[in-house]
């Protein structure tokens, strides 16, 4: 998700900082955002020179100091409630200014994360999709202590990201991913149940409902892991048997098979094609 972010601001003109843990998932990162870019050409989307403009408006650290000059701050870690507000008290010692923190959290309170700063009328929730660069849709989720001018602004944000902004309150879940995971983990339990295979449940929804990605394959973009976390969130908070993981999700995850990031998921990413499922009904 950073890489894609990173990737949409950079093309719509702003000045980037891309900063990750280490060299190598830095590298990674740009290596993603050249790999988009290359396919836009290859699909007569973009230029050589929107790549080439693209690319110059990036720069990659892993030192969080240098962050100190901006003036929106788009956090995209994992989720994980304590991570996501130890990154807003650190990136609030390295600056003075009153830029705007927003969180790329699909389910995880704004009010909680803004507890950890100095300015929590600043914080906002930015919840992008994946693909990002494909993905129209930005959810701007309100806080208690958000303030009016922060929505407004990342509001124009949005939309100078060629993104549609929807803004929603904090509540668990938000819109959008109460509404995707419900269907995502619907979907696994007809998987378990051998209802069709994961390749047909997905075609069901790209075909019948026009839905430009199946919910089982949109799991193993978002990761396997990812989704298991959002899910047992919302059936802790929210206390309803929908947001129940099913037990292939559960037992995936274990397997280390979390989506495409480690080759298989419920579909095998290592084959050229990218469409052999990795499970077809009961298993």
């Amino acid at each position: 998700m950073g890489h894609g972010i990173a990737q949409v601001a950079a093309t719509a003109g702003y000045k980037v900082l891309l900063r990750d843990v280490d060299r190598d998932s830095l590298a990674r990162g740009i290596r993603a955002i050249e790999r988009n870019l290359a396919k836009g050409i290859q699909l007569g989307k973009l230029t050589e020179d929107d790549r080439d403009s693209t690319l110059q408006h990036i720069r990659g650290t892993t030192q969080l100091a240098e962050i100190a000059n901006a003036d929106l701050i788009i956090e995209a870690a994992p989720e994980r409630l304590e991570l996501k507000q130890q990154i807003l008290r650190e990136v609030e010692t390295h600056s003075n200014k009153a830029f705007i923190f927003a969180s790329n959290t699909s389910s995880l309170s704004i009010t909680e994360i803004a507890k950890a700063s100095e300015r929590p009328q600043n914080t906002v929730g930015m919840h992008f999709f994946n693909p990002v660069h494909l993905m129209r849709l930005v959810e701007i989720v309100v806080g208690k202590a958000t303030s009016d001018d922060t929505v407004e602004v990342v509001r124009k944000v949005s939309r100078r990201l060629r993104k549609e902004p929807i803004v929603v309150r904090d509540v668990p879940g938000f819109a959008s991913s109460r509404l995707g995971v419900a269907l995502g983990l619907e979907a696994m339990r007809m998987l378990e149940q051998g209802v069709a295979s994961a390749k047909d449940i997905d075609t069901a929804m790209e075909l019948g409902y026009n839905h430009p990605m199946g919910p089982l394959k949109l799991t193993d973009h978002v990761g396997l892991d990812i989704r298991l976390n959002i899910a047992e969130y919302l059936y802790r908070e929210l206390g309803s048997e929908t947001f129940r993981p099913p037990e292939v999700l559960r037992r995936l995850v274990e397997e280390g098979k979390l989506g495409k990031k480690t080759g298989e998921g419920f579909y095998n990413w290592n084959n050229t094609s990218n469409q052999q499922t990795a499970i077809n009904g009961q298993q």
